[in-house]
C-alpha cells in the first residue's frame, strides 16, 4: 500500500476526523427547557457565583484545545495554520480513542507570540486544558511560558515534553537491560528544537549528570552569545569535560545517542567509537539519524526509533492522552515536572523488569491500556503536588 496515496484518498472520505455529539436528549420540549432556555440559566448562575462550577456544570472538564500557528507542523515545517489542521484533527482523534478526552483543534493565524499568548489567554475559560503543538522554537518556549504565567489550566507542549517523557520511560528500561545507571552514563543529545531542549532539561530532572548537547552547529558552549535563554541554561549545565566540535567529537565513549534532528547524521563509524552496550534513540522522520540495522551492525546494542516498522518505536502517543487524562481527573491548574516524571516512570513499568529485552524496552504505541494507567500516576502527584483545583 502506498500509505501517502491512501492516506489522501481516505481524508477526502472523511471530510475531517471528528465531530461533535450531545450528550443530552433533544426531542420533547422539556429536553429543550432543560438543557436550553429557560433551565439552562440556572447552570449560568451557579458559574456566575464561582467559576470553578464550570467544571462541574459544563464539559470543561473534559475539553482540551490542540492548538497550532502551522509553524513546524511534522517534518514538513512552516506550512501555514490551515494545512496543520488535518494534524490537529488527528491529534484530536487521539485523545479521544486513547483516554476519551475531548479535544478541539484551533489553528491560530498568526506568528506573533504575545498574540497567540492573547488568543489562547481569552479562550482559556472554554476548555480544561491546552495542548500546544507544532510551533517552532524558540518562539514555542515564550509561548508556553507566558501561557502558564496567565492562565490556570494545564498548558502542556506535546513536541516538548510529550516526547521527552516517552525518551525518559525508553531510556529508563534500556539502561536497565544495559546495566548502567542515568546518573554517570554519559548521553548525547543531538539537536535542539524543541523536543531536543526539552528532552535534555528531563533528563537532568531525572539525574542524568554527564551530557553532551549538539545542535547543528556542534557541541554548544556556554560561552555562546548566539544560544538562547534555554539552550544557555543547557549549556551552563552539561559537557563537562569542555570539548568542542561536532558530534563525531561528541559521541566518542558515549553510552546513550538520542536523536531529534535529520536523517543520516549518526554514522556507522560514529557508533563504533560508542562504549560497548551502547543505547541509539535514532528518532528523526521519516528517515532516522541512522538505520536500525547499521547502528546494531556498528556495536549498538538497543536501538529505538519514531518509526512504527521497527522494534522500540518511541511515540508520544503512549503519553499525551494519559497525561491529560489524570491531569482533567484531577481537576489541576497545571502540569508539573514531577507529573511529568510520574508519567514518564509508570509508562516505563508498564513493562515488567523479566519481560525487558533490546528489542522490548517501551510498550506498543497501540496498547489503549497505557493511557489509564499513565493517568493514574500523574492525577496522584497532582494531588502531592498540591496542584489541584479545591
Amino acid at each position: 500500500m502506498d500509505i501517502r496515496k491512501e492516506s489522501l484518498k481516505k481524508h477526502y472520505e472523511w471530510n475531517g476526523k471528528i465531530q461533535v455529539v450531545t450528550r443530552c436528549p433533544i426531542e420533547t420540549r422539556e429536553d429543550m427547557s432543560l438543557a436550553y432556555t429557560p433551565g439552562v440559566a440556572e447552570a449560568c448562575l451557579e458559574i456566575e457565583k464561582d467559576v470553578n462550577k464550570s467544571f462541574q456544570l459544563t464539559r470543561r472538564n473534559n475539553l482540551v484545545a490542540v492548538i497550532t500557528d502551522g509553524t513546524a507542523v511534522l517534518g514538513l515545517g512552516d506550512i501555514g495554520p490551515e494545512a496543520g489542521m488535518p494534524v490537529m484533527e488527528g491529534k484530536c482523534a487521539l485523545f479521544k480513542a486513547f483516554a476519551d478526552v475531548d479535544a478541539f483543534p484551533l489553528c491560530i493565524k498568526s506568528k506573533d507570540p504575545d498574540e497567540i499568548v492573547k488568543t489562547i489567554g481569552l479562550i482559556s475559560g472554554s476548555f480544561g486544558g491546552i495542548n500546544l503543538e507544532d510551533i517552532s522554537a524558540p518562539r514555542c518556549f515564550e509561548i508556553e511560558k507566558k501561557l502558564k504565567e496567565c492562565t490556570d489550566i494545564p498548558i502542556f507542549h506535546d513536541d516538548q515534553h510529550g516526547t521527552a517523557v516517552v525518551v525518559l520511560a525508553a531510556l529508563l528500561n534500556a539502561l536497565k537491560v544495559v546495566k548502567k545507571d542515568i546518573v554517570t552514563a554519559k548521553i548525547v543529545v543531538n539537536g535542539l528544537g524543541a523536543a531536543g531542549t526539552a528532552i535534555s532539561k528531563m533528563l537532568i530532572t531525572a539525574g542524568a549528570k554527564n551530557m553532551v548537547l549538539v545542535d547543528r552547529y556542534g557541541i554548544i558552549d556556554e560561552n555562546d552569545t548566539s544560544l538562547g535563554d534555554e539552550r544557555q541554561n543547557l549549556a551552563k549545565i552539561t559537557n563537562k569535560e569542555k570539548l568542542k566540535g561536532d558530534l563525531s567529537v561528541a559521541i566518542k565513549n558515549a553510552d546513550v545517542f538520542i536523536g531529534v534532528s535529520a536523517p543520516g547524521v549518526l554514522s556507522e563509524e560514529m557508533v563504533e567509537t560508542m562504549n560497548n552496550d551502547s543505547i541509539v534513540f535514532a528518532m528523526a522522520n521519516p528517515t532516522p539519524e541512522i538505520m536500525p540495522d547499521i547502528a546494531k551492525k556498528a556495536g549498538a546494542r538497543i536501538v529505538g526509533t519514531g518509526r512504527s516498522d521497527f522494534p522500540n518505536q518511541i511515540n508520544n502517543v503512549l503519553v499525551f492522552p494519559g497525561i491529560f487524562r489524570g491531569a482533567l481527573d484531577a481537576n489541576a491548574t497545571e502540569i508539573t515536572e514531577n507529573m511529568k516524571l510520574a508519567a514518564a516512570k509508570a509508562l516505563a513499568e508498564h513493562i515488567k523488569e523479566n519481560e525487558l529485552s533490546e528489542e522490548n524496552i517501551i510498550p506498543s504505541a497501540l496498547d489503549k491500556s497505557i493511557a489509564y494507567e499513565v493517568a493514574k500516576a500523574v492525577k496522584e502527584q497532582a494531588v502531592v503536588d498540591k496542584v489541584i483545583r479545591s
